[in-house]
């Protein structure tokens, strides 16, 4: 029986799972939740060291057909299987499986020749820079490496291939964090911090190939258990893994992943699909960008006066929130580096009136295409969600472009000019 933790780290790692794709994985409840999740995919593929009778279920509803490996097509490939007797029976003189020595499958060659190869494995603990320890309790052995490294490795090579660590956020009843500032002593490192690219837990998807020391300590924290956020970060600052510019105190409760249930898409007239989802903390460098390649008129539009640069704190303002009286989604695209965020809408809740100040930002080269008339809709629908009573803005004249995206927004609009800014009020009602 799949528990809750399990159920949502099986949805996390299949979020990252796209169709065609090839899989590995091993045995136990996170595979179990992961294989369940995967449920509405099309034409995966199998090739790992071992499977479970959750693959059956996959086979069964057409989801696992392998029509896109490229060694063994059509075939599920492992080295062996452990499971019950309706496994076997299904195993028996079908042509389906092929089976093969760990040396052979576990080969990072040709795990990396596979198409889009994901490689799904477990971890005990993960320190703040990324290195995963699978084997130990401290010096006290829990098991063997397996084909973690090797699967990995050739995930990491393959085309459009993704390697992925996916452990509980905490143990021994939720009293000790997975996410740890270093290692227990004695811990072995399985996997090196070069080689991991995404940890996943229950609370969310840390990103950390290529990234740095501060960036991958701020990814790990983000998706550690709430109750150990704070001393994690104290401890990062501790070791110099990061320095804030805001407060620790101030940021305790915002070192948050907002819900999947806040990501959706928006397809544009030419065909493009814009990528909607919360802000993260580790998207500091990203937004920076963003504010980089912004014109003088639309920082001018958006801060309502001449900004050379913005400021590493005001950057973290952004960032940091709590996703309850904060709200901010951003909107991205793919790149082969991984994405570019090209617009940022974000509401503030005002206690006293229940009402939220809304704002938007595209960058130019994005402008007119009706990005921030959906950022609108959605944040609203979002607020709706919250309880929350209505929208005010403040507008210059001269941003005629944001004024009707207000004007356009369905909702109970009212608006007053005063000094050259408009005050919108927006009721949702």
């Amino acid at each position: 029986m799949l528990d809750d933790v399990a159920i949502e780290i099986g949805r996390n790692v299949a979020s990252l799972i796209e169709n065609g794709t090839t899989i590995q994985m091993g045995i136990g409840q996170i595979p179990d939740a992961v294989l369940k999740a995967l449920a509405n995919h099309k034409d995966l593929g199998v090739w790992t060291e071992m499977f479970s009778d959750g693959v059956l279920d996959l086979i069964e509803s057409g989801v696992v057909n392998g029509k896109n490996k490229t060694i063994h097509p059509g075939k599920v490939s492992a080295s062996f299987s452990f499971g019950s007797a309706r496994l076997y029976k299904a195993l028996h003189n079908n042509p389906t499986f092929t089976f093969h020595p760990s040396d052979y499958i576990n080969d990072p060659v040709r795990v990396a020749r596979q198409h889009r190869m994901v490689a799904i494995n477990s971890a005990l603990e993960v320190d703040l820079t990324g290195q995963v320890c699978a084997d130990s309790i401290g010096t006290k052995f829990f098991s063997g490496i397996g084909g973690q490294v090797d699967f990995n490795r050739g995930a990491a090579r393959s085309r459009g291939g993704k390697a992925i660590i996916a452990l509980p956020s905490t143990a021994v009843d939720g009293s000790i964090s997975r996410i740890v500032s270093a290692l227990s002593p004695g811990a072995g490192v399985v996997t090196t911090r070069g080689d991991v690219h995404y940890v996943v837990t229950e609370f969310g998807v840390a990103y950390l190939h290529g990234k740095s020391v501060r960036e991958r300590a701020m990814a790990l924290i983000s998706i550690a258990h709430p109750d150990f956020r704070g001393d994690l970060l104290r401890e990062a600052e501790r070791l110099h893994y990061v320095h804030m510019e805001v407060g620790m105190d101030d940021l305790e409760g915002k070192l948050v992943v907002a819900p999947p249930a806040f990501r959706t898409t928006q397809l544009l007239k030419d065909g493009t699909q814009v990528n909607y989802r919360p802000i993260h903390p580790t998207d500091e460098p990203r937004m920076m960008e963003l504010f980089h390649a912004l014109s003088e008129e639309a920082i001018y539009n958006r801060f309502m006066q001449t900004v050379q640069s913005v400021p590493r704190k005001r950057i973290q303002e952004f960032t940091y929130i709590d996703h309850r009286s904060e709200v901010a989604i951003v909107g991205t695209v793919p790149e082969a580096h991984g994405e570019d965020i090209i617009a940022l809408g974000a509401y503030y809740l005002d206690p006293r009136t229940n009402r939220a100040e809304v704002a938007f930002v595209v960058r130019d080269a994005w402008q007119h295409r009706g990005i921030g008339t959906f950022l609108n809709r959605y944040l609203a629908s979002i607020a709706r969600r919250n309880g929350i009573r209505g929208f005010t803005a403040e507008v210059l004249r001269r941003n005629r472009g944001m004024q009707v995206v207000f004007q356009n927004s369905g909702l109970n609009v009212s608006s007053e000019l005063v000094d050259g800014v408009y005050h919108f009020e927006m009721d949702f009602q």
